[in-house]
């Protein structure tokens, strides 16, 4: 598989109030991205923005987005924060109506 040219990540802030940025090693998002770059015949800014579109008009936005974390070995022990995004799952939103 070829390598991405591109390094994606979301920056969120947590429960703790601490804004992160974690990249996405998820191997959907680099399919997307060669997707989108074969569509655009080889625009690669073309291409980034609808992998943005994607992950955060779409996913981010109107879908109940969960991240799936995992942690490199080679930054484990020395990185402030080895974790990375290997996955998502974005199910559509279900809205429960009021009970009263």
């Amino acid at each position: 598989m070829q390598k991405l040219p591109y390094k994606f990540s979301y920056k969120f802030t947590s429960d703790d109030g601490i804004e992160r940025t974690m990249m996405i090693e998820d191997w959907e998002i680099g399919q997307l991205y060669w997707n989108c770059l074969k569509r655009h015949e080889g625009d690669e800014a073309k291409a980034c923005v609808d992998v943005k579109k994607k992950y955060f008009d779409d996913f981010a936005k109107t879908k109940d987005l969960y991240l799936f974390l995992g942690t490199t070995r080679e930054f484990h022990l020395i990185a402030p924060n080895p974790f990375v995004i290997i996955g998502t799952f974005h199910s559509k939103k279900i809205v429960q109506p009021s009970l009263f």
